[in-house]
């Protein structure tokens, strides 16, 4: 993988947000929920489909603080459109965790 310089990553907004809604996706090709996330007043509440059905129940996962790309085009995944990228790393058995502050950050925080 080729090196990025640091206006490179200044390109990507990666922000704290709050999933507020959960559902199951059965329309998606791979196990998924579709996400409402809430980034604060600046961003607002965006959406997100995410492959994260192995580690992950809708009830867990409502009021979790996540990272997530929102400055991505809107993707559309079967019937819903996808806004931002929800940020995880996949695990040895295919498993995705989640990426997430260490203390309880306000909504819509910019990473830098």
């Amino acid at each position: 993988m080729s090196q990025i310089t640091y206006d490179d990553f200044k390109k990507v907004e990666i922000r704290t947000g709050k999933v507020i809604r959960a559902e199951a996706f059965p329309k998606a090709r791979k196990p998924a929920y579709k996400l409402w996330i809430d980034f604060g007043e600046e961003v607002g509440v965006k959406k997100s489909s995410a492959q994260i059905t192995k580690l992950y129940d809708r009830e867990q996962l409502i009021g979790m603080r996540v990272l997530a790309v929102t400055n991505f085009p809107p993707l559309q995944v079967a019937d819903f459109r996808s806004e931002v990228l929800v940020l995880g790393v996949e695990m040895e058995g295919g498993e995705v965790a989640l990426i997430q502050a260490d203390r309880e950050v306000p909504l819509g925080l910019r990473v830098t």
